[in-house]
């Protein structure tokens, strides 16, 4: 676990060593958000707020066989696009976005997704988190995805304390190279929504044990910590989980 007092040079190269102990952990991390072209993710982007990536993907087939274009969107029925996504939750409030995506892209943007972070933004719906997003998954502009998953686990793990998104963007991307940003993303979001949950973190199994300010937040045990980690890759995640360290100290702040 990382010492008392650490040195900003200290912090730099815990972040990039915990890095790449995810990269080892997660080898193969992508969206879990299905789509096909920038606009497919756009539209899902939009539609996972307050929702799960599961659900969305499960509403998204249909969706997307039905608009294919920012001009299907922009002329569509709302009634009837708000039941194709009346599931994801907050549907009327993001039918409105989605229907006004549609027409900024045909009036501004020749019904093309932009490939800027300047334009992006413009966009309804669209903040910095779903503009990285976009930049990062769709065009492999590197970007760095603050989303509530990855603002819990670098609080948990002291990388910054900042707590507005755009300046935890900055603060982790003066850690991590930027080549890195959108794999770290992916990362550190696979490894909150699989081990290091809100509540009750596996922290007897989880591989960052050692470089993590907040061990001994969840169990330590790791019985009973390996029957909180989630997903597909649980078997690999518990083959590769180191023994536990031997000394515990005490979360420095709340549980985030």
């Amino acid at each position: 676990m990382p010492p008392e007092s650490e040195t900003h040079l200290g912090l730099v190269r815990r972040a990039r060593r915990m890095n790449r102990t995810l990269a080892a952990a997660f080898p193969h991390v992508y969206c879990e958000l299905d789509f096909t072209d920038p606009l497919e993710l756009s539209v899902a982007t939009i539609l996972s707020a307050q929702c799960t990536d599961v659900r969305v993907n499960q509403v998204t087939p249909a969706l997307f066989a039905r608009y294919r274009t920012a001009a299907d969107y922009a002329g569509a029925n709302r009634a009837e696009l708000e039941e194709y996504i009346r599931s994801t939750g907050f549907y009327r409030n993001k039918a409105t976005s989605i229907m006004g995506l549609g027409q900024a892209l045909v009036d501004r943007f020749d019904g093309e997704v932009p490939r800027t972070m300047k334009e992006l933004v413009t966009l309804p719906g669209f903040g910095r988190k779903t503009a990285n997003v976009i930049l990062g998954n769709a065009f492999d502009v590197p970007g760095i995805t603050v989303d509530t998953h990855f603002s819990r686990l670098v609080h948990r793990w002291e990388w910054t304390q900042e707590n507005d998104p755009v300046k935890i963007e900055h603060a982790v991307g003066e850690l991590i190279p930027r080549k890195e940003w959108t794999l770290l993303s992916h990362r550190v979001i696979f490894h909150g929504r699989r081990v290091c949950h809100a509540r009750k973190p596996a922290c007897g199994v989880c591989v960052l044990a050692k470089d993590c300010p907040a061990f001994g937040t969840g169990p330590i045990d790791p019985v009973e910590a390996a029957e909180l980690v989630k997903g597909p890759e649980r078997e690999h995640l518990l083959e590769i989980a180191p023994p536990p360290p031997r000394r515990r100290r005490a979360p420095t702040g709340a549980a985030r």
